[in-house]
């Protein structure tokens, strides 16, 4: 109910664009004449059928010092073409879709391309996908299956990123020991690493220690050791 103003104008603008252009393009206008006519009607109807449809760029032949006015206004001036944009923006502003996605691209980079598409599934997909989720689980799940089984859309795959994001994201999480090696080739559509192998083994950056272990090896205690052995 909101949107109708905006739909209906599209609709209009779609309406109108047929018949200006099934009419070759040709605005209206009034006949003038210097006399007074008897049957205007039949004036009207010979004048659209000599000239009106198919035949509307014919050469026009005026009688009696006839003179033709267009009344219309000319699309460059109603700013047709820029009605029909902007609507198309707004409709598409209504339903939180990017204009990437319906083919407009005059504002479109490579990098807020790749940008409006996770908007899109963060603002447009997911509050729809949450609301399918709950009311699937709602009607699908027992309280006891509840307990152990829940319902998620596997989003990912639109979430990947290019590829030199992904590989920046795999190598921070395995080298902070929560993903193993079978974990990323898994995401990647990848042949898994034999267990034997290390495929599964979660490794952690050697230089990392607790703050309070910092300097252990040169305390005095590990001195005096050291002088000891010697």
């Amino acid at each position: 109910m909101m949107a109708k103003n905006a739909i209906g104008i599209s609709l209009a603008c779609e309406e109108y664009g047929a018949s200006f252009f099934g009419n070759g393009a040709s605005p209206s206008g009034v006949l003038e004449h210097p006399g007074v006519i008897k049957n205007p009607e039949r004036v009207r109807e010979a004048w659209q059928k000599a000239y009106g449809g198919i035949n509307n760029h014919r050469t026009a032949i005026l009688e009696e010092g006839m003179k033709y006015t267009p009344i219309s206004i000319p699309n460059n001036d109603a700013q047709f073409l820029e009605t029909r944009k902007f609507q198309i923006e707004e409709i598409a502003r209504l339903y939180r879709v990017p204009l990437h996605m319906i083919g407009d691209l005059e504002h479109a980079t490579f990098s807020n391309i790749e940008e409006q598409s996770l908007e899109f599934v963060k603002y447009t997909l997911d509050p729809w996908i949450v609301r399918w989720e709950q009311s699937l689980q709602k009607a699908l799940l027992s309280e006891s299956e509840k307990k152990d089984y829940f319902i998620r859309f596997n989003v990912d795959g639109l979430l990947r990123g290019d590829y030199a994001s992904r590989m920046q994201g795999y190598a921070t999480a395995r080298q902070n020991g929560w993903m193993s090696a079978n974990d990323i080739r898994e995401l990647e559509d990848m042949n898994l690493i034999d267990e034997a192998e290390g495929g599964n083994l979660y490794l952690v950056n050697g230089s990392f220690t607790k703050l309070n272990d910092a300097g252990a090896a040169y305390s005095t205690e590990s001195v005096k050791k050291e002088d000891t052995d010697e």
